[in-house]
């Protein structure tokens, strides 16, 4: 068993934090807010994120950040994509060489268009980098429900060393070392459950529906191939099979926000009722800027886009994409 360290208390990773301190590992978290802290420590509970969810009372908190990676062998990076940077800059002090540092946000930063990787990368270079992906709502981990997702890293025996210390009979990981694929996939999928939501939002029905996912889908691929990714991993966990669970269920924050989209809620008001990070928003505008570096067409993403920036009417962007140019498949 290891000392694992969790940089973030949202609901991601809560639920990982919960699920490996089952499994026999010391675990603790680093939160920013000490409220959160003394309710983690005091409550065992995280009611903003993971309500109804008990915690382990020996699963503890810190706000200091030394204090939380004393020790730590594996560490989780559970912060929003926006905030990675900043992070990473801050705990690279505290990060011993050769520290595996799991990522578990899915997104692109913002004006460098980096994969989150390369951002950690900058960041602590001393670090072994791995991406954690999948099909994987916190609720359904918090609550021991089986799920499979899978570990990336360029260095197979890092993915495997993680695979074996975080796997357990309700958390299936599979190792992968197409880092790019994994994590395009990742951040890609958001931009279509945005659209899948605002489908159902505008009360489209399943052909609609499956038609945005699976040429969704195809976009992911595309522009993720163009950057150096694999098709079989678009094919995966981190592709298909976290685009089908983020398109379709109510835990999802981006197909959430879409819907809100959908019946003619302004952007500020839907993040305002959400409550928490939709990585779609900001993911859209680095899809469409990537797609022009790699001249790749994109055109839901394009479509998303001009919804949420362009104030572009969402039934007149569907009724565009339905009258595109005729054109194989």
């Amino acid at each position: 068993m290891k000392k694992v360290t969790v940089i973030g208390a949202g609901s991601w990773g809560s639920a990982l934090a919960i699920m490996l301190c089952k499994h026999g590992h010391e675990v603790c978290i680093w939160a920013r807010n000490k409220e959160t802290v003394q309710e983690i420590n005091e409550k065992h509970t995280n009611e903003r994120y993971l309500p109804g969810i008990v915690l382990p009372e020996k699963l503890c908190a810190y706000a200091d950040r030394e204090t939380a990676l004393e020790g730590a062998e594996i560490v989780i990076s559970a912060v929003p994509s926006r905030a990675v940077r900043l992070t990473m800059v801050d705990f690279a002090p505290f990060l011993k060489e050769g520290t595996i540092l799991v990522n578990v946000a899915k997104g692109l930063e913002d004006g460098s268009l980096l994969r989150l990787s390369q951002v950690m990368q900058e960041c602590v270079p001393q670090c072994e980098i791995c991406i954690l992906s999948g099909p994987s709502h916190a609720e359904e981990v918090a609550k021991e429900i089986p799920t499979a997702c899978l570990i990336a890293s360029e260095k197979e025996e890092v993915a495997k060393m993680v695979q074996e210390d975080f796997m357990n009979p309700r958390f299936r990981l599979y190792t992968n070392t197409d880092v790019i694929g994994v994590e395009m996939g990742a951040a890609l999928k958001n931009v279509i459950a945005l659209a899948a939501g605002m489908s159902d939002g505008l009360g489209f029905g399943d052909n609609t529906k499956a038609a945005l996912m699976t040429r969704g889908m195809t976009e992911m691929a595309r522009l993720g191939m163009a950057m150096g990714g694999k098709m079989e991993t678009f094919a995966g966990l981190s592709g298909i099979g976290d685009l089908i669970v983020t398109c379709t269920s109510m835990h999802s924050r981006n197909r959430r926000a879409g819907i809100l989209l959908g019946k003619g809620m302004s952007l500020t008001d839907t993040l305002a009722e959400v409550k928490m990070v939709v990585e779609g928003v900001n993911t859209v505008q680095a899809a469409c800027h990537l797609a022009e570096k790699y001249k790749v067409d994109l055109p839901i993403t394009q479509a998303i886009y001009d919804v949420l920036f362009c104030h572009k009417d969402a039934k007149a962007a569907v009724l565009e994409l339905m009258t595109r140019e005729g054109k194989a498949e």
